[in-house]
Order: structure tokens, then sequence, then C-alpha cells
């Protein structure tokens, strides 16, 4: 069952940077916003410097896949927009989904295990 749709507007987006709370690891930064829908919504921004189209593509894809496999562990009712960071070019998903998983436990929007 989905929990999540996607952020697509840019007018979203920058919602959620002026109002939302952020916090960073070494791979991403993390901005949540809750808006009190019945669902998430994630965005995703990977930048040009942190790598060509190939690399870009292959983090969004890890990076969804992670929140995908663990959406049943995040509270309901936020705009989560994930950033990448450049150390996150050769980042596996083992890394990726750990590095999501505590940055939603730093911002409350995980329970912790």
């Amino acid at each position: 069952m989905r929990f999540s749709e996607s952020l697509k507007k840019n007018s979203d987006f920058q919602n959620v940077y002026r109002n939302g709370r952020s916090y960073a690891n070494r791979f991403f930064v993390m901005y949540v916003l809750e808006h009190g829908a019945e669902k998430n919504r994630l965005g995703i921004s990977v930048s040009k410097k942190v790598g060509n189209s190939v690399i870009r593509h292959h983090i969004t894809r890890l990076v969804r896949e992670a929140y995908r496999l663990q959406e049943e562990k995040f509270h309901r009712g936020f705009d989560v927009v994930l950033i990448a960071r450049a150390a996150s070019k050769n980042v596996s998903y083992q890394e990726t989904e750990k590095s999501l998983l505590q940055l939603g436990i730093r911002h409350g929007i995980v329970a912790e295990e």
C-alpha cells in the first residue's frame, strides 16, 4: 500500500524550503514540513554538482526505493524534500537507507526501533 506521493511543483519545493525544518548528514539534507494530509509527499533533488545525469538518476532511484521499502516506518502527513550532497555520488543502497532513516529519526517523523 502506498502511503506517499511525489512533490512535483517548484512552488511546493519552495514552500518546504521556506517553512520547513532541515537536518543534514554526510550524504543528504532533509527538509520536512507538516501538511496534515493522509499521505506523505516526497521530493528528491540532485544537483548537477553531484554528477552527470546517469549518476543523478541512480541516486534518485536509490532514494526512492529506500523510502518505498521503509515507508511504513514514517509518520504520515508530511512534505519531505531530500537533497543529495556531492558525497552521495558513490553511496550504496544500505548507506542510503541508513541515512534516510537517521534523518527521519532526527526530524521525529520515524518511529525509533
